[in-house]
């Protein structure tokens, strides 16, 4: 795998990333060809034209299909799942092509139809790709080979991830069995160790090797690690190993000194100049485009409570470093909701929603409000969702490192939001914290702008609403 934008992606997807946006540019051009030998008259594009054409055309079609998530592990899971993605992901991207053909007048009407045929042949070209590309990948002897160091607990959470399909991209050759007081995994699993691990890994041809012992204290055959490691067999700790497969920071195996020497949680002072003006960059332009869309729902939310209601409101959430801010949304809920003053989450099919609330969450049109807490300075685009203080105290008493995902700005999207569904428990809490603490360990502009692609998929799939 590589680390990419502060995202660990397999070198498999990257070829396919590389392969389709090839395919977007040749499409376009084969169109040009069609057109120029087959269509009579000569074209009437400019050279200009001619030359820009095709890289726009690629870097709009592969955004697209990345905000529709076609680039995630698992999104050529389900064939249905991943046609509609794919035919929203061409619409979204001929729609916003098409507006360029209008908008800047490049192309006169008659040489219009190159959009409609470049998108034909880019079609059939990604299927084709796809295609291959689950045949080839489905091969095991093209995945990463990973030996495991154990047989215990740490063991076996590896064994449950390889049975859940959420590390796609190896396969477990095998478990060492080092003498763990523990034995979850079966038999046939195990390795004895009657040969140095260079000598087995030799013989399993393996790419990687994962320390899981379940007790750090035990002592590791560390020179013969140094030996796989010098002749190129990469080694990892499992903290490392979860971070790269499933892009979490496990926190049931998280320990300080792992966050103390590990690369990342760096916040330089250009990084976040960079990141405020990617802030009320976008958040203005979103505001414009939104505006009409909030005034519509402004008079919807009127109408449903006779002007009886309020159509916002504020409710005091934790910021970057404790600072407590006050978040507009719009009112989704009846205003009895919580008439006890107990806090309390929203779960599924909660009662307390009105009619209208209920098609703002699914739709997160209940968030833009918060355009202004980005642009008032106390909210980012991207960053952990902002909570109450009522659940941070507790659960920072019951969830360590709970307070670390305070170190940056809450964000109106985020990383556990793409990658988790909605929480409302203290175990949903602490599952999302371990994405929270990946965001901020890896957090960078490019990683903003991914999640904001892919938070398109979120909004219109009404991933993980409540």
């Amino acid at each position: 795998m590589i680390k990419l934008f502060g995202v660990y992606i397999s070198k498999a997807v990257v070829l396919l990333a590389v392969i389709e946006i090839l395919i977007f540019f040749a499409s376009i051009l084969g169109a040009f060809y069609l057109r120029h030998e087959f269509g009579g008259d000569p074209l009437e594009i400019s050279d200009q034209t001619l030359k820009n054409l095709p890289a726009t055309f690629s870097v709009i079609m592969f955004s697209s299909l990345t905000a529709l998530g076609l680039y995630q592990k698992g999104s050529m899971a389900s064939s249905s799942g991943f046609l509609l993605r794919l035919i929203l992901g061409f619409l979204v991207g001929g729609t916003i092509m098409a507006f360029l053909f209008i908008s800047l007048n490049l192309f006169p009407v008659a040489e219009r139809p190159l959009l409609t045929q470049g998108l034909i042949i880019s079609l059939l070209g990604i299927l084709v790709a796809r295609t291959l590309f689950v045949r080839v990948t489905s091969d095991k002897t093209l995945k990463r080979r990973v030996l495991v160091l154990g047989v215990g607990i740490n063991a076996d959470r590896i064994e449950e991830s390889v049975k859940a399909k959420d590390t796609v991209g190896i396969v477990v050759v095998g478990y060492v069995n080092l003498g763990d007081r523990i034995e979850l995994i079966d038999e046939e699993r195990q390795i004895v160790k009657d040969q140095t691990l260079l000598e087995i890994s030799n013989r399993l041809a393996v790419d990687e090797i994962v320390v899981a012992v379940d007790d750090r204290r035990k002592k590791l055959p560390n020179h013969e690690l140094l030996e796989c490691k010098i002749k190129g067999i990469q080694i990892l700790d499992l903290l490392t190993f979860f971070e790269k497969e499933l892009s979490i920071i496990n926190i049931d195996l998280l320990y300080p000194s792992w966050m103390l020497y590990a690369d990342g949680y760096r916040q330089r002072a250009l990084n976040r100049t960079i990141k405020k003006t990617f802030d009320m960059s976008v958040g203005i332009v979103i505001f414009v485009f939104a505006a009409p869309i909030m005034v519509l729902v402004a008079i919807a939310s009127f109408i449903e409570s006779g002007g009886r209601d309020p159509i916002l409101y504020n409710q005091v959430r934790v910021g970057k470093n404790g600072k407590l801010f006050k978040v507009y949304k719009f009112r989704s809920m009846r205003t009895d909701a919580e008439a006890d003053g107990v806090a309390r989450w929203a779960s599924k099919n909660d009662t307390r929603i009105t009619k209208l609330g209920g098609f703002l969450r699914k739709t997160r049109l209940d968030e833009l409000p918060q355009i202004y807490n980005i642009l008032n300075g106390d909210m980012s685009l991207v960053g952990p969702r902002p909570e109450r203080p009522e659940f941070v105290l507790q659960l920072s008493n019951d969830i360590p490192y709970y307070l670390q995902r305070h170190w940056v700005k809450p964000g109106l999207t985020g990383w556990a939001q793409l990658l988790y569904p909605y929480g409302a428990s203290e175990e949903d809490a602490k599952r999302k914290l371990e994405y929270d603490l990946y965001y901020v360990k890896n957090a960078s502009t490019m990683l903003d702008l991914v999640i904001l692609l892919q938070t398109i998929e979120v909004v219109l799939f009404g991933k993980g609403a409540q």
